[in-house]
């Protein structure tokens, strides 16, 4: 009886890995095989992720770095070149709420980091990583969105755009790619989900109302054993 797994042999990179949706799909790509490289800027949370990934059986490497920072994302990049060789999963998750506000009320500086973030940051991280990505005999990259970004809402204006921003940037790498017929694009919108981040848009809703960061981690597991047309938006319900 073989005791193989689906990603077995595959190699994933997860940014925001520390906690939330990113730590949930670390973990859930760890427990199909995959090595799963953890991304976020406290390597303590990391290095908690990593040991939780291998008290399961599974293998991880903790990358902590700042994502706006320097050439942060080029190292990064070099390094798992070096290592590796190939890139089969990457899955774009961190981001910055920032400050719910008018339009009018929108601090210059605080939107600028959240456009370096949510939209900069990744763009960069899709170009670091696409010779990579290109290696796999199947590659597929997962972006975390928010409905706001193609909705607008009151006062998400800072990060709504930056997220309609993300949307069409990943809707245009994937219209890139598509010939390859090897890059797989998927543009996730988690629907409510209980985070950090929805705590802090939300602070008087109740946790518990809303779906944990493993349903959303499962879901991305499904999409990945799908064959599905790169460059769709998929929602995931409770």
């Amino acid at each position: 009886m073989s005791d193989s797994k689906p990603l077995d042999g595959k190699l994933a990179l997860v940014t925001g890995a520390s906690r939330g949706i990113g730590a949930a799909t670390a973990e859930a790509l760890a427990r199909e095989g995959a090595h799963v490289i953890l991304v976020a800027r406290s390597a303590k949370a990391l290095e908690e992720i990593e040991d939780r990934i291998h008290a399961e059986g599974g293998s991880a490497t903790i990358a902590p770095l700042d994502l706006t920072e320097g050439d942060s994302i080029g190292k990064l990049g070099a390094a798992v070149a070096e290592r590796w060789g190939k890139l089969d999963i990457l899955v774009l998750n961190a981001a910055m709420l920032g400050s719910l506000t008018p339009v009018e009320h929108i601090d210059p500086k605080e939107y600028s980091r959240i456009l370096t973030l949510n939209v900069g940051a990744n763009q960069a991280l899709i170009a670091t990583f696409d010779h990579l990505l290109r290696k796999a005999e199947r590659a597929d990259v997962i972006g975390v969105t928010s409905s706001v970004g193609a909705t607008p809402r009151a006062f998400w204006g800072a990060y709504g755009s930056s997220k309609a921003a993300f949307d069409n940037l990943l809707g245009t790498y994937a219209d890139e790619t598509e010939h390859t017929g090897r890059i797989h694009v998927h543009v996730l919108d988690p629907g409510a989900t209980r985070t950090r981040m929805r705590q802090l848009a939300f602070p008087g809703e109740e946790p518990e109302s809303v779906k944990p960061p493993e349903t959303v981690a499962e879901a991305i597991l499904r999409r990945l054993s799908e064959d599905t047309k790169t460059g769709e938006r998929f929602r995931v319900e409770a």
